[in-house]
């Protein structure tokens, strides 16, 4: 089980991990985007961190929800909407909770998912966001299904997150700012995958690191 104070300490560790990595995933974005991305990002996730004490005795749904929202009317660009959509249509999926079960964690990668796709009309191999994302469900769904724990089922969804993300670097973009660019845009790391990626990675370590919260 993920409590709810494990889900707080989560997204308070997605902003530092956004402010520590703000240059990083600008310049990731300044060869194929508007060199903003880690800019909007960071002022975003400031925002959701501002946000927060007035939920912290809320639901989970509600947390992720008013965290989404956050990001939606505060970060200009395609990742406001983007990661605001993820985020409240992940807390829809888990309405009432305040402990989140494997099955949970399915239901609310599922839903956050589906609403990027929905808002950002993309699919697979895009060079998106999708793309990190979409292989880290599937690892989630097949480490439940096979009964693993929370950590590794956590460690699992990470790391296909992670290859997902590295895969988009010899992809043509199809969508955003980078498909402009045409072929040139072959050869660089997406900063959206890169961006869900860390975001998946940092609820893995806050669990690891906070087992029993």
């Amino acid at each position: 089980m993920i409590t709810k104070s494990q889900v707080l300490k989560w997204l308070e560790a997605t902003a530092a991990m956004i402010e520590e990595n703000r240059q990083y995933l600008t310049e990731l974005d300044s060869p194929i985007g508007d060199a903003d991305h880690g800019i909007n990002m960071d002022r975003g996730f400031k925002k959701v961190m501002s946000k927060l004490p007035g939920v912290e005795d809320k639901d989970i749904g509600t947390i992720l929800k008013t965290s989404g929202m956050a990001l939606v009317t505060s970060v200009g660009g395609a990742g406001g909407p983007l990661y605001g959509t993820f985020l409240m249509d992940a807390g829809k999926a888990v309405t009432g909770k305040e402990e989140l079960s494997n099955d949970d964690l399915v239901a609310l990668l599922d839903a956050g998912l589906k609403g990027v796709i929905r808002i950002g009309k993309t699919n697979l191999e895009d060079k998106t966001m999708v793309d990190a994302l979409h292989p880290a469900l599937e690892a989630l769904k097949k480490a439940v299904a096979d009964g693993k724990d929370t950590g590794e089922a956590l460690h699992l969804m990470t790391d296909a997150a992670h290859e997902g993300m590295k895969d988009t670097i010899p992809m043509l973009a199809r969508k955003g700012r980078a498909s402009y660019l045409g072929e040139r845009s072959i050869g660089h790391q997406d900063p959206g995958a890169t961006s869900s990626y860390l975001l998946l990675k940092t609820l893995t370590e806050t669990i690891e690191a906070d087992p029993s919260a």
